[in-house]
């Protein structure tokens, strides 16, 4: 039977049983509702990458708790800064967060398609998807975007969680991708984006085993700086708008974002210390 809500008729596929993946059941029933179903051929004319907003860079690194996902707030276009306050860190679930780089509007899509299909896993089987399922389901969605990215319209996300089917003090994980949806869990920190080899080069400077979460934190900022400080996509701490970094911790207790005053003042903290030391802090040898 077909059912009404708000005046419409729902259509008689939504009360059809099927797989646990909403990217299938609706690839099966209504695939020109999928993002990307309308993606131009190859060779086509149309805008190129410098006319479409793109997002750099996020970073992740585990600590005591958990793991930390961080990124910057800047969007360009070519050599155009297109936002200045974007967001590119989101929840997925309660135990698994996802950031981005590359093409803004497909990245959203992306992001929001994956927190559903987890949705939509956990409410079909009863139970929350596996840790390596969530970066296996992931790695098949950028895998579906690879004819966009072969046309330079690329996502490449970033994925951590707290796994707590792991031992004791290996709970936080982190996997990277490229862009045919190869999955790679990288150990204790990782970033993406353009300015992503001067944050991996900072944090192999900050990181170390144990951090706290004050630590953690201070360790992503002083990383997103050195990539904002090389790498004119990335935006470093906007201190007269006052945008700051999105930083958020998953851990036992699941996803909490830090709140914006308390970014804020670690944020003040690396800028102050960044007017004595431009290079930034070094490393103990």
């Amino acid at each position: 039977m077909t059912g009404t809500t708000g005046g419409q008729r729902l259509t008689p596929w939504l009360f059809t049983p099927g797989t646990s993946s909403f990217i299938e059941f609706m690839a099966r029933y209504e695939p020109d509702l999928m993002p990307g179903s309308g993606q131009r051929p190859a060779g086509a004319t149309g805008l190129t990458g410098d006319q479409i907003p793109h997002g750099t860079t996020v970073l992740a690194l585990t600590y005591a708790d958990g793991v930390m996902m961080a990124g910057d707030r800047r969007a360009t276009m070519g050599n155009l800064i297109a936002q200045r306050d974007l967001e590119k860190v989101y929840p997925a679930d309660e135990h698994t967060a996802v950031a981005f780089a590359g093409t803004v509007g497909i990245a959203l899509d992306m992001v929001r398609l994956y927190q559903v299909e987890l949705a939509h896993f956990e409410k079909v089987e009863g139970t929350a998807m596996t840790l390596d399922g969530k970066a296996n389901r992931l790695a098949t969605m950028i895998r579906a975007n690879l004819g966009q990215a072969m046309q330079g319209i690329t996502v490449i996300p970033l994925l951590a969680g707290y796994d707590l089917l792991a031992p004791e003090g290996e709970e936080g994980r982190i996997f990277s991708y490229d862009v045919t949806g190869g999955p790679y869990e990288m150990r204790d920190f990782h970033s993406v984006g353009s300015g992503s080899p001067y944050a991996r080069g900072a944090l192999k400077k900050f990181y170390r085993p144990g951090l706290s979460r004050r630590e953690a934190a201070l360790a992503a900022l002083q990383a997103l700086y050195d990539a904002a400080d090389d790498d004119s996509a990335t935006g470093g701490p906007d201190v007269s708008r006052r945008i700051f970094p999105v930083i958020a911790s998953i851990t036992e207790e699941g996803y909490e974002r830090m709140d914006e005053a308390r970014t804020e003042e670690l944020s003040r903290l690396v800028v102050e210390q960044r007017l004595r030391q431009p290079e930034g802090p070094t490393a103990i040898l």
